[in-house]
């Protein structure tokens, strides 16, 4: 992961939310990992068994910068069904956009796997994100340093939830509660909107993305009502809430009035909790398999909603930000990605430029 402010005392959060049995870690570690490794997508040698070695590269961490975590003093950790956990701050600073690896050695079985899907690697024919997830051969490789057993690539984040420090400063914190345009499929390098938010703005931004997420019911994990509640506003320090979402529940057929409403009641759910909340419109998206007529009346009546009701603390108009103006139910061709769904790098860049940093800074006035 990478963090987006810097700060001390780095705690990493376990979530086992989906399991049904209990998970056990054995040893947990955090470390520096090498940022000058070369992306898998540079190269994929092979060794003589015909497995890749660039993740092997890749998973390499600094040397000396590995380090054991703690829960309550305890180097094990044992995890219900359904329970989160927060190890002991790890001494020492941490810096702003520095890559670290969280490494698990999970003890015995693992039963139904809790993760973030495409936390880190773009789909879609798209090359892989700079920092992936990689697993290791059988036993404890917590501690290793070098990357040599870590011969998988994945694209899920088992169990692993949130980084937290304490910021030497008041800084604004940014939960950006959204689908796979959050995480940031699309973007070749991984680099999605959300992301690029945090590049020097000295906002910490919460990645609450999840690939296939709805949010009026289940679609991957919780539906966004839900993970507000359960997922996001648990999390300390958030300030503000950006609800960019509602595109895969458009495509699978659902009414705009059922998703105002769902929309109201998340604004009210945060503002009970003293955050703010962003409306995001939904970007267009003619021309993608679950694409209708229907689809789209409803998409422009959402956002019609999003635009000029007083629900919400302030606007970001990605639909204004990629939309074609020659047909503006579909993506510029510039900013799709080729599934005519998820924006390019280049659309990435425009979301991202399309948001008002001073309406995610603290005590900043509503929007009129």
């Amino acid at each position: 992961m990478r963090t987006t402010v810097g700060g001390t005392g780095l705690r990493v959060r376990l979530t086992n939310a989906f399991g049904d049995r209990e998970v056990r870690f054995g040893h947990v570690y955090v470390g520096a990992a090498l940022d000058a490794a070369p992306p898998s997508y540079v190269a994929e040698p092979r060794d003589t068994d015909g497995r890749t070695s660039a993740g092997r590269a890749g998973a390499a961490l600094a040397t000396g910068a590995n380090r054991r975590l703690t829960f309550g003093g305890r180097a094990e950790v044992r995890l219900a069904p359904g329970a989160t956990v927060l190890s002991d701050p790890l001494p020492g600073p941490v810096q702003a956009r520095q890559r670290l690896a969280v490494s698990l050695y999970l003890r015995g079985g693992s039963g139904v796997l809790t993760g973030r899907n495409r936390a880190t690697a773009p789909a879609y024919g798209q090359q892989a994100a700079v920092s992936p997830v990689y697993r290791s051969t059988p036993g404890d490789h917590a501690a290793d340093e070098d990357g040599g057993a870590y011969t998988e690539e994945a694209a899920v984040w088992h169990w692993l939830d949130a980084l937290i420090v304490a910021a030497p400063e008041p800084v604004s914190a940014v939960a950006v509660l959204g689908d796979s345009l959050t995480t940031g499929v699309g973007a070749e390098t991984g680099h999605g909107w959300a992301d690029l938010l945090a590049w020097g703005s000295g906002i910490a931004v919460v990645n609450e993305g999840v690939s296939g997420g709805k949010v009026l019911v289940a679609g991957t994990g919780r539906a966004a009502e839900e993970r507000l509640t359960a997922e996001v506003l648990t999390k300390p320090g958030i300030d503000v809430v950006i609800l960019a979402a509602g595109v895969n529940d458009l495509g699978a057929g659902a009414r705009a009035e059922d998703l105002i409403a769902a929309h109201r009641r998340i604004v009210t759910a945060a503002h009970a909790a003293g955050v703010r909340v962003i409306g995001a419109t939904v970007t267009p998206f003619a021309g993608a398999v679950f694409h209708s007529p229907d689809a789209e009346r409803a998409r422009q009546e959402v956002n019609a909603f999003v635009r000029e009701d007083d629900a919400f603390d302030g606007l970001i108009d990605f639909d204004a930000a990629l939309r074609d103006p020659a047909g503006p139910a579909r993506l510029l061709p510039r900013h799709d990605s080729g599934d005519h769904l998820h924006p390019s790098a280049a659309g990435h860049r425009a979301m991202a430029a399309a948001v008002d940093l001073r309406s995610l800074r603290p005590n900043h006035p509503p929007a009129p």
